[in-house]
């Protein structure tokens, strides 16, 4: 019985395409290695920390040593002095956010800012120096206020960015993982000479699906533990329903990949097809920054992307803790997607 089982077409078709994997040490790389990379480069870099102090530079003249000594009570602020063209090549070179030149004016003081309306730190210098030097001019605030820091796990762009990885791990794994290896066995003659054995094209189909099954999920896995031991990014929905939509959609790239792969006959056909079909979801649907920030005009197409779904769920249960109940527009759209995808994979699929 045992051996019934071992020789059967579809498990001996997911042992070779095992042993061919793992015996590829660029695919072992780019499915295992690239996202862990990633996360770890991006998560440094955009870690949590306390908002840095603020560079200002104050012009050389009268009242600049009223300003320095105002400002110079405050941590908050980076303070240097300088000549206008020195003050001017500070903000050129972005050592500098705003530059505050002393005037007088009938006898008083007064400040000039000049600022780059474009750059968020120059707008947000600009409202904390202008604060600071009206509060030692003298003024009270007519109602007092109390202020209270606010740490919320989940809102850092760590809690963001994972999700964003493990999205991009199965397109990438789903579409090159089958497309590119059935377009490479079509090159080489394999697939013809499958046509001669007992195996029927459903068992070939589903060993491939299967085989990339097998290599994303422990990539998943590996993805989601050192976001947690390394950086504390936890789900608040719990990982049953992570891994729900992760299986899903493994499923719905890989018929994607199937789908590219079915008649093209060279890897730069194919490759083509790949990236005509990924950059779009690369760029919209999310992996990086929200897709929020393309205008409304697109938005309806964002959401039909195949990525855009993934992504939106596993953002959902991780930093919001929704349940898999509340996502039935995200799994209809993924399963609507791999259904729609597998089904015409498999009228077209070409073995020569």
């Amino acid at each position: 019985m045992k051996s019934t089982i071992l020789m059967h077409p579809l498990v001996q078709l997911f042992i070779a395409r095992f042993r061919e994997f793992i015996r590829t040490p660029e695919a072992v790389f780019w499915s295992y290695v690239f996202p862990l990379v990633m996360m770890l480069a991006l998560g440094l870099a955009f870690r949590s920390e306390p908002v840095r102090s603020v560079a200002v530079t104050i012009q050389d003249g009268p009242g600049a040593e009223a300003a320095e000594a105002a400002l110079g009570k405050d941590p908050a602020f980076r303070i240097s002095r300088g000549t206008e063209a020195e003050c001017r090549r500070l903000m050129r070179s972005g050592k500098t956010e705003l530059i505050i030149t002393a005037l007088q004016n009938e006898g008083r003081t007064e400040w000039q800012f000049a600022w780059d309306p474009t750059r968020p730190g120059s707008v947000s210098a600009r409202d904390l120096v202008n604060d600071a030097l009206q509060r030692a001019a003298g003024r009270q605030d007519p109602v007092t206020t109390t202020d209270v820091t606010l740490i919320e796990p989940g809102s850092r762009y760590i809690d963001f960015l994972v999700p964003g990885l493990i999205g991009m791990g199965l397109l990438g794994g789903g579409i090159w993982g089958v497309g590119y290896a059935i377009v490479d066995m079509r090159i080489r003659q394999v697939l013809k000479r499958f046509l001669g054995t007992p195996m029927k094209k459903p068992h070939f189909v589903a060993a491939m699906m299967a085989s990339r099954m097998v290599f994303m999920i422990p990539e998943i896995i590996v993805i989601l533990i050192l976001a947690r031991l390394m950086f504390g990014v936890t789900s608040h929905g719990g990982y049953a329903a992570i891994a729900v939509i992760v299986i899903l959609g493994a499923l719905e790239f890989a018929a994607i990949g199937l789908l590219i792969a079915s008649r093209a006959r060279t890897l730069e056909a194919v490759a083509g097809l790949m990236n005509l079909a990924m950059v779009p979801m690369w760029i919209g649907s999310g992996i990086f920054f929200s897709s929020e920030r393309f205008p409304a005009l697109v938005q309806p197409l964002i959401r039909i992307l195949p990525l855009t779904p993934v992504i939106s769920s596993l953002r959902q249960v991780m930093q919001e803790g929704v349940s898999l109940l509340q996502l039935g527009p995200e799994l209809g759209l993924m399963g609507l997607w791999a259904v729609g995808t597998f089904v015409v994979a498999l009228r077209i699929f070409r073995w020569d």
